[in-house]
C-alpha cells in the first residue's frame, strides 16, 4: 500500500543524485499500486529503463495503466537510432523509428516492452498519442497519478523522462499524497483534471493521434509472456542491478522492490501457464470463493477454436443483440450453450474493450467447468463463489475498487464472477454481486429453469443487469405457470418463443451430437412391491376423485406420489435386468469402458413430473442403492474399474478426468451428472431410475450424445416399470394417466434413435393393455 509500505522523504521531494532518487520513487510506487496514469512526454528508452523495475509486480497486483505520450522521440534516442541504422534524421516516432528504438534496447529495457505488451494484450492499458495543435511545439508535461484503491499519490515536476532528465541532470520531482492535507489533495485534483482533459481530447492545445500503429508494433516486437515469466525476468533484472555500482539510497529501495517481486513469485504469479491451482472441496451450500491460480489469463480474449463459432452460435449472438442484449437460448444438451454465451461476452469485449460477467450455475462442478471454459476464451480475473474458502470477498472488493476508479474516469476492469444459485441467493453474496455497473455486466444464467424456483424468483426484481442470457435445454417448468411467466419476463421472451433455439433433432442431423441406439426394458414388480403399489394407486384414485389434481400444491397428494415413486425406484428386478445388460455388453465387447449408470435415488429431481425440486426429502434406503448398483458392476469382472460420482465425491474433477482417459471404466451417479457436466467420452448409458420428468431425461440423454473423435455412436438402455393393473378398477385410469407421463420420455428417446422399432417391440404388451400408443399426448 502506498501509505503504509513506501518510505517517503520528509520533504516529499525527489532529486537526481541524492538520497531520494526519482527512479526509486517509480519502482516503489509501481510495486504498491493497482492503477497508474502517466503523462510521459517523450517515449524514451530512459523512461523504459527506469520503469522496468517493479512493472511486473504492478501487473501481478492487477494493475491497470493509462499513458499519454507525445509523437516525438527524445534527442538521445533519435541519435542512437541514427547511429544504429544510418538514418540521418528521425524527429518523429513513426513505426520505423520505434522499431529502431526497440533494436537499441538491452535485456533490461525489453522487460518494460514485454510488460507493456502484456497490458495491451489484456486490454489493461489505454494509450493516447498526442501532438500540439497546429504542429508548433511539443507536449512536454510530465506528471502522473498512482492509486492503490485506498490512497492516491500524484507527481509533477521538472524531471524529463529522458536519459539526462532521470539520471544525469540535477532535477526534482514533487509528490502530493492525499493523506497530507487539503493542499495536497487540491494538487492531486489539479493533476488529475489536467490528465483527464488531455486523455479525453478536451485540451484545445493538443490533438490526439491514432495509437493503433504503436500498440500493434509493440505486440509484434515482443514474444508473449505470462506474469510468472515476467516476474522471474524482473527478479533477475533487480539482482543484476544490485550487483552493479549504484548509490546506497537506490540500493535500499531496490532491496524492498526485490522482496515484493519474490513474494509475488512465491504466490504463484497468478499465471495459468504455470499449472498452479487445485481442486476445491467443501459444502456447496456454504458461501466462499476459490482462487484457482488462473485469476489472470495471459491470452487476449479470443474464440477458442480456429474455425470460429458455428453458424448457429453466431446466429444466437445476432438474435440476442437484436433483442436488446436480452434473451434465452433453448439449446439441446451438448450443442455448446456455454460456448455460445461466452461468444456473446467476447463480442462485447471486441466492441467495448472490456468484459464484465456474472455467471450463475446450479452446482459446484459447473463452477469449475465454466472457469475452464473462460480460460479457453482467454478471459481472466475469474472469481469462483462457492464452498468454504473465504478469499472471494477480498477479490470482489478489489473489483469494486477498480469500478469506483473507472467511474471517476479510470479504465474499465475485466472480470468474470461464477456463483452457484444457492450461494448467490444468500444475503451477503446477493448484496455484493448486484451492485456492479448495471449497464455493463452480462448476466449468464446456466440451467436457467432454476431461476423459476421460488428461492431465486423472489430475487429477480433486485437484479439490475440489463444484459442477460438464459441457457437451458429444458426451459419449460411443468406445472409452474408462474415460474414460466417470470422466466419469460426476465429474459425477454414469451409463450415459448425463445430468442434462439436449437433442437436435438437438428443437432444430431448436423453432426453436432452423435447418433444413438435406444433399448427400453420392461421391469416387473415382485409380489410384495406389486401389492403395495396397487394399494397406493387405489388411494391415489380415491383422493383424486374427491380433490381434483393440483399436483403442485397439494401436500397429501405429493406424499402419495412419493411413496409410489419409491416402490418404482427400488424395484428389486431392476438390479437383475441391469446385471444382464452389462453382462451382455461385456460378452460382446470385452469391456465396459465409457459407461454411465444413472442409479435410482429418492431426491428431488428424479421424481414424477408432478413433483417439484423441493418436494422430496432424501430417503436413506434409496441412497444406499448406489452402493448396490456399483457392486453389481464390480461383480461383472474384477478388472472393471468403477467409481461413484455423487455430491459427496471429494474430487469430482479427477473422477471425470479418469473416466475420460479410460482409467475408470464405469461411473455410477444419481443426479450429479444431470446438469451441465461434460462427459463426452461416454458411449454406453444405463438409466435405472424411472422418471417422467422431461428435464431429467433430456439432460441425461444429452450427456451421452456429446461427440468425441473416437466415438461413432452411443447406446442407451432404459429400465421402465409399468405394472399392468386390472381394467375393472378405479386405479386403472389413474395408472394409465401416470404411465403416459413416463411414455413421453420413451417416445422422445425412440423418435430420434437409429432403431425406433425396438421400442415398439418391447412395449407392445403394455401399450395394448392400456390402449395407448407412443403418439398419445
Amino acid at each position: 500500500m502506498l501509505r503504509q509500505d513506501v518510505t517517503w522523504p520528509e520533504s516529499f521531494r525527489y532529486q537526481t543524485n541524492s538520497e531520494w532518487e526519482p527512479a526509486a520513487f517509480f519502482s516503489e510506487s509501481l510495486c504498491n499500486s493497482t492503477s497508474f496514469d502517466l503523462m510521459l512526454g517523450f517515449f524514451s528508452s530512459a523512461a523504459i529503463n527506469v520503469l522496468a523495475c517493479g512493472f511486473a509486480t504492478f501487473l501481478h497486483s492487477g494493475g491497470r495503466m493509462r499513458m499519454i505520450v507525445n509523437d516525438m522521440l527524445s534527442h538521445e534516442d533519435a541519435a542512437a537510432i541514427s547511429l544504429a541504422g544510418g538514418t540521418e534524421r528521425l524527429p518523429y516516432f513513426n513505426l520505423g523509428s520505434l522499431a529502431g528504438l526497440v533494436s537499441t534496447l538491452g535485456h533490461r529495457d525489453r522487460h518494460f516492452f514485454e510488460c507493456l505488451a502484456w497490458l495491451i494484450r489484456h486490454g489493461r492499458i489505454e494509450i493516447r498519442v498526442v501532438r500540439m495543435a497546429g504542429g508548433r511545439g511539443i507536449p512536454h508535461t510530465k506528471c502522473g497519478v498512482f492509486d492503490d484503491g485506498c490512497n492516491v499519490v500524484a507527481f509533477d515536476g521538472s524531471v524529463n523522462f529522458s536519459l539526462s532528465g532521470l539520471l544525469l541532470n540535477k532535477e526534482s520531482l514533487s509528490i502530493s499524497c492525499d493523506w497530507n492535507g487539503a493542499a495536497d489533495r487540491a494538487r492531486i485534483k489539479d493533476i488529475r483534471q489536467k490528465f483527464e482533459s488531455a486523455f479525453a481530447g478536451e485540451d484545445a492545445d493538443m490533438e490526439i493521434l491514432d495509437p493503433r500503429g504503436l500498440t500493434a508494433h509493440i505486440l509484434r516486437q515482443t514474444e508473449p509472456k505470462g506474469i510468472a515469466g515476467l516476474l522471474r525476468d524482473e527478479a533477475d533484472l533487480i539482482d543484476r542491478e544490485l550487483d552493479g555500482m549504484i548509490s546506497p539510497a537506490l540500493r535500499r529501495e531496490l532491496e524492498k522492490v526485490r522482496a515484493r517481486v519474490h513474494a509475488a513469485i512465491a504466490d504463484g504469479g497468478n499465471d495459468a501457464e504455470e499449472g498452479s491451482g487445485g481442486a476445491e472441496t467443501g459444502d456447496a451450500g456454504e458461501t466462499a470463493a476459490v482462487s484457482d491460480g488462473d485469476a489472470v489469463s495471459d491470452a487476449v480474449p479470443h474464440f477458442p477454436y480456429p474455425s470460429g463459432p458455428r453458424p448457429y452460435q453466431q446466429e444466437a449472438f445476432e438474435r440476442w443483440k437484436g433483442n436488446g442484449q436480452r434473451g434465452f437460448f433453448a439449446m439441446a444438451t451438448g450443442t455448446g450453450k456455454t460456448i455460445t454465451s461466452l461468444n456473446c461476452l467476447l463480442e462485447i469485449y471486441r466492441r467495448n474493450g472490456y468484459y464484465k460477467c456474472l455467471i450463475l450455475v446450479p452446482s459446484t462442478a459447473l463452477v469449475d467447468q465454466w472457469a475452464d471454459e473462460c480460460r479457453k476464451f482467454g478471459f481472466g480475473n475469474v472469481v469462483k463463489i462457492y464452498s468454504l474458502a473465504a478469499d472471494w470477498k477480498d477479490r470482489v472488493s478489489a473489483i469494486e475498487t477498480m469500478e469506483r476508479m473507472a467511474a471517476g474516469g479510470g479504465a474499465d476492469p475485466d472480470y468474470v464472477l461464477i456463483s452457484t444459485y444457492r450461494s448467490f441467493a444468500s444475503r451477503g453474496v446477493y448484496g455484493r454481486l448486484t451492485r456492479l455497473p448495471r449497464r455493463k455486466v452480462l448476466l449468464i444464467a446456466d440451467e436457467a429453469h432454476n431461476i423459476g424456483a421460488d428461492s431465486i424468483r423472489r430475487l429477480l426484481p433486485g437484479i439490475p443487469y440489463g444484459r442477460r442470457i438464459g441457457l437451458s435445454a429444458t426451459p419449460y417448468r411443468q406445472y409452474d405457470a408462474a415460474g414460466n411467466r417470470h422466466l419469460g419476463e426476465f429474459f425477454g421472451f414469451g409463450d415459448g418463443n425463445y430468442t434462439f433455439s436449437y433442437e436435438m433433432r437438428e443437432a444430431i442431423a448436423n453432426g453436432v451430437l452423435c447418433r444413438y441406439r435406444y433399448y427400453p426394458h420392461l421391469v416387473s414388480l415382485n409380489d410384495t412391491e406389486y401389492a403395495d403399489y396397487i394399494a397406493l394407486t387405489a388411494r391415489l384414485a380415491r383422493y383424486l376423485g374427491r380433490n381434483g389434481a393440483d399436483f403442485k400444491n397439494d401436500s397429501a397428494l405429493t406424499a402419495l406420489l412419493i411413496q409410489r415413486k419409491r416402490i418404482v425406484h427400488k424395484a428389486v428386478a431392476k438390479q437383475q435386468v441391469f446385471r444382464e445388460i452389462l453382462e451382455e455388453h461385456y460378452r460382446r465387447h470385452g469391456s465396459l469402458k465409457y459407461t454411465l449408470v444413472y442409479v435410482p435415488e429418492g431426491s428431488a429431481d428424479d421424481t414424477d413430473a408432478y413433483l417439484t425440486s423441493d418436494d422430496i426429502e432424501e430417503d436413506t434406503e434409496s441412497l444406499h442403492l448406489i452402493d448396490r448398483y456399483t457392486s453389481i458392476v464390480r461383480e461383472i469382472d474384477r478388472k472393471v474399474t468403477v467409481a461413484q460420482f455423487t455430491a459427496e465425491s471429494r474430487d469430482r474433477r479427477a473422477l471425470l478426468e479418469g473416466f475420460a482417459s479410460g482409467e475408470i471404466d464405469v461411473l455410477t451417479s444419481m443426479k450429479c451428472l444431470d446438469e451441465g457436466v461434460d462427459v463426452p467420452r461416454s458411449q454406453l448409458a444405463v438409466f435405472c431410475a424411472s422418471t417422467g420428468n422431461p428435464r431429467q431425461f433430456v439432460q441425461r440423454r444429452g450427456r451421452i450424445l456429446r461427440t468425441h473423435p473416437d466415438k461413432t455412436h452411443a447406446v442407451i438402455h432404459d429400465l421402465i416399470v409399468a405394472p399392468m393393473l386390472r381394467k375393472d378398477t378405479d386405479s386403472f385410469s389413474v395408472e394409465r394417466n401416470l404411465l403416459m407421463s413416463e411414455l413421453r420420455r420413451v417416445k422422445d428417446f425412440s423418435s430420434l434413435a437409429e432403431n425406433p422399432t425396438a421400442t415398439l417391440d418391447e412395449l407392445l404388451p403394455v401399450l395394448n393393455h392400456y390402449n395407448l400408443t407412443l403418439y398419445d399426448e
